[in-house]
């Protein structure tokens, strides 16, 4: 019988097959890549997307309850700086019940330490009592009618000085809830408002929106000043805690856009916010709208 010998394959087969399915890997690769990296993309621009709302809803939530008329808007260099008096709730006074019984109405004439309300407080639980938060009435917010600077000469007083204790109890009926004020006299709002609110104000907040770190940050805890704070050192120094509110700003001009239009007696007041986030390649912006109720 004829024997058979086994044959492998030359060096020039295996080179050839070596080659055929390189070119295959880099077909394969290549329309492989085209998806993968439109997916990463995708989820890059999604999470900038979320992060950019979310730091919109909750600028929004903070200037919708914000004292009215008291939002102003700074910028120094690349800083963008928002500023407000936060409220934790209203209500409304009463200013013409019995003279005979002083505690039940507001007197603008003199200084007043007790009066109680028409509509009550709602948002708080009863019996509250606070020094560390204020009383405002009638903040219009120009010279001789704001609550950012109580305490400057021939300036009017709308609102309650730091430290004043209010506390807020139940009153005779659900309505008239008593509020009583403890400063070391008692306080004279200068003026009344129309519709008669008065609001419970917790204090200053402040956002800080620095193009160059690129960073979107959020400032409480600090006290009220006549001049606004434009830096995270002015509000640090004055006693502010920090909270992180969006990274990866945009280091451009188109980073942070706030504008505030002040309202009028027919009109309400209208902020604009403009935020760009940017990561690797991938860059969204978001614009809102918010509408002001100005009426003091």
């Amino acid at each position: 019988m004829r024997a058979h010998t086994a044959r492998g394959m030359t060096l020039i087969e295996l080179v050839v097959v070596i080659t055929l399915c390189g070119i295959c890997a880099i077909f394969m690769t290549m329309f492989m890549v085209t998806p993968i990296d439109a997916y990463t993309a995708q989820a890059q621009r999604a999470g900038l997307t979320d992060a950019a709302d979310a730091a919109l809803r909750l600028l929004a939530r903070d200037l919708r309850s914000a004292l009215p008329n008291s939002v102003r808007v700074a910028t120094s260099g690349n800083v963008v700086a928002v500023e407000m008096l936060a409220t934790i709730d209203g209500a409304r006074y009463n200013d013409s019940g019995p003279q005979t019984n002083a505690a039940l109405w507001l007197d603008f004439t003199q200084a007043d330490g007790a009066f109680s309300t028409t509509v009550p407080f709602s948002q708080i639980t009863l019996p509250y009592t606070s020094s560390s938060n204020y009383l405002a009435i009638y903040n219009v917010g120009v010279p001789g009618a704001t609550a950012y600077a109580p305490y400057v000469p021939n300036t009017a007083n709308v609102i309650t000085p730091p430290g004043t204790q209010v506390t807020i109890q139940a009153g005779a009926t659900a309505n008239a809830q008593l509020v009583t004020l403890s400063p070391p006299t008692p306080f004279q709002f200068a003026w009344g408002s129309p519709n008669k609110r008065v609001y419970l104000v917790s204090g200053p907040v402040s956002y800080i929106c620095d193009m160059t770190a690129g960073t979107l940050t959020r400032y409480t805890g600090y006290g009220i000043s006549y001049t606004q704070p434009t830096s995270a050192a002015a509000l640090l120094a004055a006693g502010a805690t920090a909270g992180s509110v969006a990274t990866n700003v945009a280091t451009n001009s188109n980073g942070c856009a706030f504008t505030y239009m002040p309202g009028t007696a027919t009109r309400s007041g209208m902020a604009t916010l403009s935020l760009q986030l940017t990561t690797g390649t991938q860059t969204v912006q978001l614009l809102q709208q918010v509408h002001l109720v100005n009426a003091p």
